[in-house]
């Protein structure tokens, strides 16, 4: 009987210590899920900021490029279509097709601009505009915020993915719903530096 109770509370023991370390692995994944969910927020910001100038900037270069429509109008639907899966990533960062579409998106918005801000460089009204300076300025600094917070976003999601590949915590990764977390990346290399600007 003494030896049956020994047992019983060594496997007690186990038991508790199991649960407590289960406890303890499922509370670190929360933490690295925030983190880069977090992480992803800051992207959404500089994102939101970068979709609300360029509407102001298509204004500005409107009455300039009379025979640019095309061109105008294009930066306004890849603005869209970019906000639109900025705000579907917004609410479920963790979505590998979610992140796909706002990869895509940006994709196609960065290589939009960088067509208008070619053709802006044929028009030295536009390039002298006050306006306009201020505003490609801004939409600059925008692009760096944006490939800083990128950046940190990638790095949360590698700690994240990381940490729930690694044993012990695969165990318990799968079995919780804790997916794997997608980078935030474009996939063209040459859409992958922001538009250079020059109006001074």
């Amino acid at each position: 009987m003494g030896a049956a109770l020994v047992v019983l509370g060594v496997l007690l023991f186990l038991i508790i210590v199991v649960a407590v370390y289960g406890v303890a692995i499922y509370n670190r994944l929360v933490r690295l899920k925030n983190r880069y969910e977090n992480a992803f927020a800051q992207i959404d910001v500089q994102l939101n900021r970068r979709y609300d100038l360029i509407p102001n900037l298509v204004e500005t270069a409107r009455a300039y490029l009379k025979h640019e429509r095309e061109t105008l109008e294009a930066v306004i639907a890849a603005r869209n279509t970019a906000l639109a899966a900025s705000k579907k990533a917004a609410a479920d960062p963790g979505s590998p097709e979610a992140m796909k579409g706002l990869n895509q998106a940006e994709g196609q918005l960065t290589g939009v601009m960088s067509r208008l801000l070619a053709v802006a460089e044929n028009y030295p009204d536009l390039k002298a505009n006050q306006t306009m300076a201020q505003l490609m300025e801004e939409l600059t600094s925008t692009e760096n915020k944006v490939a800083f917070a990128r950046q940190a976003y990638n790095d949360s999601v590698m700690t994240y993915n990381t940490g729930r590949q690694t044993f012990p915590d695969n165990l318990l990764a799968g079995p919780f719903g804790f997916k794997e977390a997608v980078y935030f990346e474009i996939e063209d290399k040459a859409k992958r530096e922001a538009p250079k600007v020059s109006f001074a």
